[in-house]
C-alpha cells in the first residue's frame, strides 16, 4: 500500500534561449515536436516532469535523461535551454504566448504580468492521496518553505539588470492574486471551495491557476511544492526534492501524532518568503514560528534537524547532507552568477555558463 510520502517526481521549467545572444526565443512548439516535454505560458520557455519515484537516485537519472534529451532536441534547431529563474534579457521585450485558449485568455486577462512572466520555477510532487491530509500539510511546511527557495534562487537579473534580489522569478510571480503561503485552512472541502469561488469570481480560469508556495495538484493525487526557482545545477534539484519530501514526511507524522497546527500571520509568512528572495543564503532568514531573524545557513541547518528522522528513515540523510555540503561551498547559482558578472563576463557569456551546468550531469 502506498504511504504518504512514498512517491515524488519532478517538473522542472527551462528558458529556450538563442546560441548567439543568449536571449529568450519563442521556439517551444519547433522544440516540442522532438521531446515528450510540455509547452509553458511563453513561446519561450518548456517544461519536463520526470516519472514517478521513491528514491533520489533514480529521480536524479531520470532529471538528467529529461534534461540531455531536451538538449539534443534543442541543439537540433539551433537553440538551447537553461534552468534558472530567470535569464538576464527574460522580461525586456514581450514574447508571445503559447497558442491554446487557456493561455490566450491569461493573457488577454492579466496583461502585463503575462508579458513579464519570464521566469522558471522548478516543482516538486509528494504523493499524499488523502486530500484532506494534504491541506493540513500544507498547513504544516509553509515555515520552512523560504529556506527551500534560499537554497535554490537563481534569477538576479531581470530585463538587463541586477535587481539587487537573489529571486527576482519570486518577486514577478508575487504579483498574481493566487501566490503565496498556504492559506488557513483545515479540509479539502474548505480548499476546492476556496478553489470555486475563485473560479466564478472570474479572477481565475481554473484550479490549475492557484498558485500557492504549496498547494493540493490539479491533476495529481500529491502536494505540489512550488517556491523553488529553477535549478542550473541538477544536484540543487535532488537538494530541494529530498526536503520537500521529508518536509510532507514530518508534517504526516506531526498529523498522526496529533499535534496542532502550527500558527503564524500571512503576513510574517509572506515576509520570510521575501527575506529569501532578497538575499538567498546570505544574510539572514525569517522564521516565522520564532518571529526572529537567524543567519541563512543556520536556518537551513535547523530545517535539517526538523527533518532528520524523515530523511533517516527514508535512506535519504547522507545524499541530503552531503548535497547540502556541496550547495555551501559553491555557493547558490545566483552567487555564481554574479561572481561571473563582478569578473566582467558579458550577458552572453553568463548564459553560456548557464546552459552548461543544465547540460552537466
Amino acid at each position: 500500500m502506498v504511504k504518504p510520502g512514498d512517491t515524488l517526481g519532478v517538473e522542472e521549467e527551462f528558458h529556450v534561449v538563442r546560441l548567439d545572444t543568449g536571449q529568450p526565443e519563442p521556439a517551444s512548439r519547433r522544440l516540442l515536436r522532438g521531446t515528450d516535454a510540455e509547452p509553458e505560458l511563453q513561446r519561450s520557455m518548456i517544461e519536463t516532469a520526470t516519472d514517478i519515484h521513491t528514491d533520489l537516485i533514480t529521480l536524479r537519472a531520470d532529471l538528467v535523461a529529461h534534461r540531455r534529451a531536451l538538449g539534443e532536441a534543442a541543439e537540433r534547431i539551433g537553440v538551447a535551454v537553461v534552468a534558472a529563474g530567470t535569464v538576464p534579457d527574460a522580461g525586456s521585450r514581450p514574447t508571445s504566448v503559447y497558442p491554446s485558449d487557456r493561455y490566450e485568455w491569461m493573457a488577454e486577462e492579466y496583461r502585463q504580468l503575462v508579458d513579464e512572466q519570464q521566469v522558471c520555477a522548478c516543482q516538486v510532487q509528494v504523493g499524499v492521496p488523502d486530500r484532506d491530509l494534504a491541506v493540513r500539510v500544507t498547513r504544516r511546511i509553509r515555515a520552512w518553505l523560504p529556506a527551500l527557495l534560499a537554497m535554490s534562487v537563481s534569477s538576479p537579473l531581470f530585463a538587463g539588470l541586477d535587481t539587487g534580489y537573489a529571486s527576482y522569478r519570486t518577486v514577478v510571480t508575487s504579483r498574481w492574486p493566487t501566490v503565496g503561503p498556504s492559506p488557513d485552512i483545515e479540509s479539502a472541502a474548505e480548499y476546492e471551495r476556496l478553489v470555486d469561488e475563485l473560479v466564478e469570481s472570474g479572477v481565475i480560469s481554473d484550479a490549475g491557476m492557484i498558485y500557492f508556495d504549496a498547494r493540493l495538484s490539479a491533476r495529481y493525487p500529491t502536494v505540489e511544492i512550488r517556491v523553488a526557482d529553477a535549478c542550473p545545477s541538477v544536484d540543487d534539484a535532488v537538494l530541494i526534492a529530498g526536503l520537500a519530501r521529508a518536509l510532507v514526511d514530518t508534517a504526516v507524522h506531526e498529523d498522526e501524532a496529533g499535534q496542532p497546527l502550527p500558527q503564524s500571520p500571512q503576513v510574517l509568512l509572506r515576509a520570510a518568503t521575501w527575506r529569501a528572495a532578497r538575499s538567498g543564503l546570505q544574510g539572514h532568514l525569517l522564521d516565522p514560528t520564532t518571529r526572529s531573524a537567524i543567519p541563512a545557513a543556520e536556518r537551513v541547518e535547523a530545517l535539517l534537524r526538523h527533518v532528520q528522522p524523515a530523511l533517516e528513515g527514508r535512506g535519504d540523510w547522507d545524499a541530503v547532507t552531503e548535497l547540502w555540503t556541496a550547495l555551501r561551498i559553491r555557493g547558490t547559482s545566483t552567487d555564481r552568477q554574479r561572481q561571473l558578472l563582478h569578473k566582467g563576463a558579458e550577458h552572453r557569456e553568463l548564459v553560456g555558463a548557464l546552459i552548461a551546468e543544465t547540460q552537466q550531469a
